[in-house]
């Protein structure tokens, strides 16, 4: 599937995303209002989608994987208290709409993804939006990446089983994870910040995302 090119502005349906989605549930932060704001959802969908880029939900993409709710992204995005020199690990690369907000936030993202075909095109998304700042790796996120650690923030769009300790120890002081934790149908979305007394978790509200795979994760 191939990034939607319809040619239609669809920038007054991002703009109502915006108002009606983030703003509305209380999405408070500038910066990340401002990169959902340029940033072309449809760009990351099949042209058979491009209709649904704004909806508030999640959708299918290839691989049995999702693109996140608008609002979930946002959220995530907001927990992880981005700053432009943030070193950002993603786990779960997807079709490479997260990957791009994260990437006009902070100063370099490091991404992983399980699947191949899923990494490359997102690859060749982001580049062609002239997106630089992102190294991609195919492999088992579950355990991170630990020779680029640690991170300022490190997020995980998908669902693990517990929260990752590999992940957790990859955390730079004052460092943020954000991470779903729960069962195989419903977790809670957790953030994990590294202090110098130890990691403190908080929970937040309850979410559905597809399971992470891997040694940290679920065995298929």
């Amino acid at each position: 599937m191939e990034a939607a090119s319809d040619g239609r502005d669809r920038s007054g349906e991002r703009e109502q995303m915006i108002s009606d989605q983030l703003e509305a549930r209380g999405i408070r932060s500038a910066a990340v209002l401002d990169a959902m704001r340029r940033i072309p959802r449809e760009r990351f969908l099949p042209d058979t989608c491009a209709a649904e880029a704004y909806a508030d939900t999640a959708l299918a993409i290839d691989c049995g994987q999702t693109i996140s709710q608008p609002y979930m992204v946002a959220r995530m995005t907001e927990l992880l208290e981005l700053q432009p020199p943030s070193r950002v690990l993603e786990i779960g690369t997807g079709s490479g709409y997260q990957t791009a907000v994260l990437a006009a936030l902070a100063g370099h993202v490091h991404t992983i993804e399980w699947h191949a075909a899923l990494m490359d095109r997102a690859a060749a998304r982001l580049a062609a939006l002239g997106f630089t700042n992102v190294t991609y790796r195919c492999g088992d996120g579950s355990i991170g990446w630990p020779e680029e650690a640690p991170f300022e923030a490190i997020i995980v769009t998908a669902g693990a089983p517990q929260t990752p300790a590999q992940l957790v120890a990859q955390l730079a002081l004052g460092g943020r994870l954000v991470v779903p934790v729960g069962g195989s149908s419903v977790q809670t979305l957790v953030r994990v910040i590294q202090t110098a007394d130890g990691p403190k978790e908080n929970q937040f509200f309850q979410c559905r995302f597809v399971k992470l795979l891997g040694a940290a994760g679920w065995r298929e």
